[in-house]
């Protein structure tokens, strides 16, 4: 079985290269992809064929065909869902944003995720939607497609949400990891467009990354490639139990600012009553933040502190072009931050590339997804004419 990475067609790496810009000439195609002008004449036919793309805005280009049909993307968090709609070139004409609750568990969030595709794609428009792409927070088996582990998300082990998908709407499901999807999403459309080598880190409830490598997303042997939660900077506590949490997203993270905001400031969600969700929340010490509060200064600096360790722990490894920081954390108090993590990492390696915030910010995930659908049903589109076209 081929890994879910590989385009089936070199077909869909032309989509992937057009769909960057409005519109575009063979001419300049061809030096984006490093190939001869003539060497795209026969791919070009089969792709206007398949109606995949269309005459552009200036004489001699082509574009992507944006009524050849629609694409969902999803972005699945802890506790929300956002859902969005766009046309074959990518623009979104439709979003909402569904709360959920984790301790729901696999079978409820499913049905609610049919429900809110069906919502976004009104029965006028199902016969044309192409495909649906999701960013879980979860590693995901590069060859089944398995949901394998969320760990901030009780009951999701090894669940089979791409089938369960796919059997209701009869449609390609690709589905990713939430911190590549949006590592996918800054490629596409954000800061790391013209990085081949980067490392997008998400900063949410818990903590992921997603790895390029030569202009392609690396997952790993198992899908778990950039799954920093477990990652320990240290050393003295490495017999602790950190459970699913890890250590470094047990501080790193949404719901180690919120523990340790307790902790330090004497104040935010009490009691066993308060839903996984709100327990996980770490705005009051944003919040408090901003206000001046030295507590919360210290328990943000705690943490971004923390954070610049594995940040130099991880370049240290990779050596990448650049820093991607994303994800509601990177939101709350970001020059501080970048201050802080970027003085760290730079002490422990000197030679440490840019780290910059998300261009897409909360829509990185949703826009690798709608990626990921466009390459979906580019793969379907295309299925058996890349050979016949390399022929002529």
């Amino acid at each position: 079985m081929k890994n879910r990475h590989d385009f089936d067609s070199g077909l869909c790496r032309i989509i992937e290269e057009i769909s960057k810009r409005p519109s575009v000439s063979a001419r300049t195609l061809a030096g984006e992809l490093g190939l001869k002008a003539s060497s795209l004449e026969s791919p070009i036919r089969t792709l206007r064929r398949k109606q995949l793309i269309v005459p552009g805005v200036h004489r001699n280009e082509m574009a992507l065909n944006r009524a050849f049909g629609y694409l969902v993307g999803i972005d699945m968090g802890a506790s929300h869902l956002h859902f969005a709609l766009a046309d074959f070139s990518g623009e979104v004409i439709d979003n909402f944003t569904a709360e959920v609750r984790p301790e729901d568990g696999p079978r409820k969030t499913i049905c609610q995720i049919k429900k809110g595709i069906h919502r976004l794609v009104p029965a006028d428009k199902r016969a044309r939607l192409r495909a649906i792409a999701l960013g879980v927070p979860s590693p995901v088996d590069p060859r089944t497609g398995l949901v394998l582990l969320a760990n901030n998300l009780p009951g999701w082990k090894h669940i089979d949400l791409k089938d369960a998908l796919e059997k209701e709407f009869r449609l390609p499901v690709a589905i990713e990891n939430d911190a590549n999807m949006a590592a996918v999403g800054e490629h596409w459309r954000g800061a790391a467009e013209n990085a081949d080598n980067f490392i997008f880190i998400a900063l949410g409830t818990g903590i992921g990354s997603g790895v390029f490598v030569n202009g392609r997303l690396y997952v790993g042997r198992g899908g778990a490639a950039g799954e920093l939660h477990p990652m320990n900077v240290e050393w003295t506590r490495w017999k602790d139990d950190f459970g699913d949490t890890g250590y470094f997203e047990s501080h790193a993270s949404g719901q180690g600012i919120a523990s340790l905001g307790r902790k330090l400031m004497k104040a935010g969600v009490r009691g066993s009553r308060a839903g996984l969700a709100k327990k996980r929340d770490a705005y009051f010490v944003f919040e408090a933040y901003h206000r001046g509060d030295p507590a919360a200064r210290e328990v943000l600096e705690r943490i971004f502190t923390i954070l610049g360790v594995g940040i130099a722990n991880i370049v240290a490894i990779l050596d990448p072009d650049l820093i991607v920081l994303g994800g509601g954390i990177s939101r709350g108090a970001p020059d501080f931050m970048l201050t802080t993590a970027g003085r760290v990492a730079k002490k422990i390696q000197p030679d440490c590339p840019p780290i910059c915030l998300s261009a897409l910010g909360d829509k990185a995930q949703t826009y690798g997804a709608v990626f990921s659908a466009m390459m979906a049903a580019c793969r379907v589109a295309t299925r058996g004419s890349s050979e016949r076209s390399k022929k002529g």
